[in-house]
C-alpha cells in the first residue's frame, strides 16, 4: 500500500480509491439526509408517522430487490458503465424528490398526493442507490489482491460512515435556513458523485467485461457473508429504532431529554464506527478473523445495551457495538469477494447488498415487536444473530 487511505496495491499496479471513497460518502450522505428532514416536512403536510415509515420501507425494499441486479449487471457489461447509469438515475430521482417535496410544502396538496409522490421518488432513489455499495465493492475486488480487500473495503466503509454521520447534520442545518430547499440542495451530491466517477474512475479494461454470472443467493461459497450482512444490518437498525423508546421507558426521561440521549448514542456510533474502520486499515488480517473478533465484540456491546441502567452505560454499550461492527461491515464484502471467481464479483457484492436491504426492512419490525415483549429483547436477539456469524465454523468456508 503506497498510501494509508487512497491507494492500494493492485494486481495491475497502484489503484486509487478516491472516486469510490467520494461516491460512497456522498451517496450515503444523500440517503441519510432525507431521514433528518422528512419528519418536520410530514408534519407540515398533514402526514402520519406511518406514512414516513412506509416510504422508508419502500426504499429499503427497492434497495434489497435491485442490489443483486446492479451487481450482476456490472459483471456483464462493466463496472464503470453500470455505476454511471445508476448514479444518473439516483441524481434524477433525488432531484425529483427534492422538487416534489418543495412544491408540496408550498401548495400543501391532499395528504394522499404528498404520500404517493414522496414514496415514489424515495423508492426510485433507493432502487438506483442500491448499485453504489455492491459496485464499489466489486471494483475494489477487481483491483486488489485478496489479502488487501478487507483493508480497502474498510476505507470505502469509513467514507460511507462519514456520510451517515454528516448527512443528517448537513440536512438539519440547511433545514434551519429553508426546509423546502434542503433536499434540493442535497440532491446536488449525486450529481457530484456522477462527475467524480465519470472523470476519475478508469474505464473498464476489455477483460473486465465478463460472461453472465449464475451465482445464487443460496450459493454455499457466500453463505456466511450473506448471513453476516443480514445479521449486522438487523443489529444496526434495531439500535437505531429502539434507542429512543429505551430512553423514555427505562430511564424515565422527558421526550426532549430522550431525543438528546438517543442522538448522543447514534453520534457515538458514527464516530466509533469510522475509527474502527480506520484501525482495520492497518491490520493485515483475513476477513474471517475480522468478522470473528468484530462480531464477538459487537455481541458484548448488545448485551451491555440490554442491561444498561443509565444513559452513560447505554452510550458506552453503543460504542462497543460500533467498534465491533466497524470490523464486520467491510469484512463481509471482502469475504464474499474472496469466495468467488472474477466474473462473479458483482453478483457476490449484490448478494451482500440484498441481504443488507432485507435486514433494513425486517429489522425495524422485528426490533419493535421484540421491544414490546421486553426492553432488552431486541439487543439480546441481535447479540445471538451476530454471534452466529462470528462463530461460523471455518471448515464450512472457502472464502479465505
Amino acid at each position: 500500500m503506497t498510501s494509508a487511505t487512497t491507494t492500494v496495491a493492485a494486481p495491475g499496479g497502484a489503484f486509487s480509491l478516491k472516486p469510490l471513497l467520494f461516491t460512497a460518502g456522498v451517496g450515503s450522505m444523500s440517503m441519510m439526509a432525507f431521514v433528518a428532514v422528512v419528519g418536520p416536512m410530514a408534519r407540515l403536510l398533514g402526514l402520519q408517522p406511518w406514512h414516513v415509515g412506509a416510504a422508508v420501507t419502500a426504499a429499503g425494499l427497492a434497495w434489497m430487490l435491485m442490489a443483486r441486479f446492479w451487481g450482476a449487471r456490472s459483471d456483464e457489461v462493466g463496472r464503470r458503465k453500470v455505476l454511471l447509469i445508476a448514479l444518473a438515475g439516483f441524481a434524477v430521482s433525488y432531484a425529483a424528490l427534492g422538487l416534489f417535496m418543495s412544491a408540496a410544502l408550498a401548495l400543501v396538496p391532499a395528504a394522499i398526493v404528498s404520500f404517493l409522490g414522496m414514496t415514489a421518488a424515495r423508492t426510485a432513489a433507493g432502487a438506483f442507490y442500491a448499485a453504489v455499495p455492491p459496485i464499489c465493492a466489486a471494483v475494489v475486488a477487481d483491483h486488489t489482491a485478496p489479502h488487501e480487500r478487507a483493508r480497502a473495503m474498510g476505507a470505502v466503509g469509513a467514507a460511507s460512515s462519514l456520510g451517515i454521520v454528516f448527512g443528517p447534520g448537513a440536512a438539519g442545518l440547511l433545514a434551519g435556513w429553508s426546509l423546502s430547499a434542503s433536499l434540493i440542495i442535497i440532491s446536488a451530491l449525486p450529481v457530484l458523485a456522477f462527475i467524480a466517477v465519470w472523470r476519475f474512475l478508469p474505464a473498464d479494461a476489455p477483460h473486465e467485461t465478463r460472461r453472465k454470472s449464475a451465482l445464487r443467493l443460496s450459493d454455499a461459497r457466500i453463505r456466511r457473508a450473506v448471513v453476516t450482512a443480514f445479521a449486522a444490518m438487523c443489529g444496526v437498525v434495531v439500535c437505531q429504532v429502539v434507542v429512543g423508546f429505551l430512553a423514555l421507558d427505562r430511564f424515565g426521561l422527558s421526550p426532549n431529554e430522550a431525543a438528546r440521549t438517543a442522538g448522543i448514542a447514534l453520534a457515538v456510533v458514527g464516530v466509533v464506527l469510522f475509527s474502527a474502520q480506520m484501525v482495520l486499515r492497518r491490520l493485515n488480517w483475513t476477513p474471517s478473523r475480522f468478522i470473528r473478533i468484530g462480531g464477538s465484540v459487537a455481541a458484548v456491546g448488545f448485551v451491555g445495551a440490554a442491561f444498561a441502567a443509565t444513559p452513560l452505560q447505554l452510550w458506552a454499550a453503543y460504542g462497543v457495538i460500533a467498534a465491533g461492527m466497524g470490523w464486520v461491515y467491510p469484512s463481509q464484502s471482502a469475504l464474499a469477494a474472496n469466495a468467488v471467481e472474477a466474473h462473479e464479483q458483482g453478483a457476490a457484492a449484490g448478494a451482500v447488498g440484498a441481504a443488507q436491504g432485507l435486514g433494513a426492512v425486517l429489522g425495524p419490525l422485528a426490533g419493535t415487536l421484540a421491544y414490546q415483549a421486553a426492553h432488552g429483547a431486541p439487543y439480546a436477539v441481535s447479540a445471538v444473530m451476530i454471534l452466529i456469524a462470528a462463530l461460523w465454523p471455518a471448515t464450512r468456508l472457502k472464502a479465505d
